[in-house]
């Protein structure tokens, strides 16, 4: 236990607030702010693909991972000043989507949410490098766990908090009358204000932590990359801003993907397909659980307070429940059961479904889906670091991270007309379906022994 108070683990914890603190904001939360003005359900659906944000991260990764930037890097270091700059673009995003109306704005709306899933996403990359490159490997689970009570306090505040601020701003009034629609709005403004302010949290985290020491698996990438620049220059006769930019995207860009694929050759085409489909049944769901809350009859206040507090508790109880487990049991043998768990808790918002405006039924269905999602989020984020080379820690991580959201955020982006079509039971039950080829995937990934794939870590940790 002595891990969780050394510094660079509390860290974490504030950084991980800051991560977590986007999410929903682009998400769910917006999901029950458009449903409650108005806005039909396949609309909502189609706008959660803002989300995509996050799954194409790894293609700007490689900037993240090695560009510095002008000024910051200097001053910060190259971690900390992307962290930075990505915070204050989160802040500014923020506050547009505060200052806009979604009845009046629709389109503004939707292109400041892109700026904070963009900037957002940008600080998941640096992030994830960080905290990476903060400790040793052993350290790591210790720096995720309370990276992940960070990131489910910030959802608290980001879905419950939020919601509060609404409710107390505007009186929780319903949306019937042109003043009513007017205090909504203004509600919806002080809230998405006090959540940019919130973000403060973050940068003064960034501000007093330090850089973390540049390994001997980064310094070799930069020896490596100035070697391959004279090589170019000695032998092709090319200027040497052209090797350098040719010597930069052979180790920034390509060098990452061809490292990965080089420690487990085919062996890379299922363990990304595994984490393509791992998180689908609970990202397909995710969209959609805002508009059934408020389709449902539940108000601002029930929704806080059982979803989003109570929820994210029961998250946070699964996830030291899955860290647990791993340790006991083993990695892949928790991501077997966290994936049974994820799809089959699905099927109790279908029952849910069909009993209306029910709070004992919303608690006991949030218990189980939080306490499965916890299990399942431990184990695939220790999963995921494992197959990490630090060398590459932030273009490799994002692109882990990237595939997880891709295929269930494209996917997810039709529930609102599937909802329309069929129903929110059918809903349900085909997010459940979708869990089944998951347990194929994570049978056959547990036949690879990763451990001989793995490269080793370099470096020193920050202290």
């Amino acid at each position: 236990m002595r891990v969780y108070a050394e510094p660079h683990t509390l860290r974490m914890l504030f950084l991980g607030f800051a991560a977590g603190l986007p999410l929903l904001l682009v998400l769910g939360t917006l999901s029950f702010r458009l449903r409650e003005a108005g806005i039909d359900r396949t609309t909502i659906g189609y706008l959660s693909w803002v989300g995509l944000a996050y799954g194409f991260k790894w293609a700007w990764a490689p900037l993240v991972d090695r560009l510095p930037l002008p000024g910051l890097t200097r001053w910060l270091g190259r971690r900390r000043s992307w962290l930075l700059a990505s915070q204050l673009a989160v802040i500014g995003g923020l506050i547009g989507m505060a200052m806009t109306d979604p009845l009046e704005g629709l389109r503004p709306m939707i292109l400041f949410a892109l700026i904070v899933a963009f900037a957002s996403a940008t600080q998941d990359i640096a992030l994830d490098a960080y905290r990476i490159e903060s400790a040793e490997v052993d350290k790591q689970a210790a720096l995720a766990a309370t990276y992940q009570t960070g990131y489910r306090l910030a959802m608290i505040w980001a879905g419950a908090g939020v919601l509060w601020i609404a409710a107390r701003a505007a009186g929780d009034v319903a949306v019937v009358s042109d003043e009513a629609r007017t205090s909504t709005a203004f509600a919806w403004t002080v809230a998405y204000l006090v959540m940019a302010a919130s973000m403060s949290i973050g940068v003064i985290a960034v501000l007093l932590a330090p850089e973390p020491a540049v390994g001997s698996a980064r310094g070799d990438l930069n020896t490596e990359e100035s070697a391959l620049a004279q090589r170019l220059i000695a032998e092709r006769g090319i200027s040497s801003s052209v090797a350098r930019a040719i010597a930069w995207l052979q180790t920034a860009v390509i060098g990452p993907f061809a490292d990965f694929i080089g420690r487990f050759r085919w062996h890379a085409l299922l363990l990304l397909a595994l984490i393509a489909v791992y998180r689908i049944s609970d990202v397909v769901l995710g969209v959609m659980a805002f508009p059934f809350y408020v389709d449902m009859g539940y108000s601002k206040d029930e929704v806080a307070a059982i979803s989003k507090i109570y929820g994210v508790l029961m998250t946070l109880a699964g996830a030291f429940i899955g860290g647990i487990l791993a340790l006991r049991f083993g990695v892949m043998r928790i991501l077997f059961v966290g994936a049974v768990l994820s799809a089959a808790s699905n099927l109790l918002f279908a029952w849910l479904a069909t009993r209306g405006h029910d709070l004992t039924g919303l608690i006991f269905v949030i218990s189980a889906d939080n306490l499965s999602a916890g299990i399942a989020s431990a184990a695939f984020i220790a999963y995921l670091s494992s197959l990490t080379n630090i060398a590459y820690s932030a273009t490799q991580y994002a692109l882990f991270s990237s595939v997880m959201l891709l295929l269930p955020k494209f996917v997810a982006g039709f529930s609102g007309a599937f909802v329309d079509a069929y129903g929110y039971v059918a809903f349900f039950q085909s997010t459940a379906w979708l869990g089944v080829p998951v347990l194929i995937l994570v049978w056959l990934a547990s036949r690879i022994d990763t451990r001989q794939s793995k490269a080793p870590h370099h470096g020193s940790p920050s202290q």
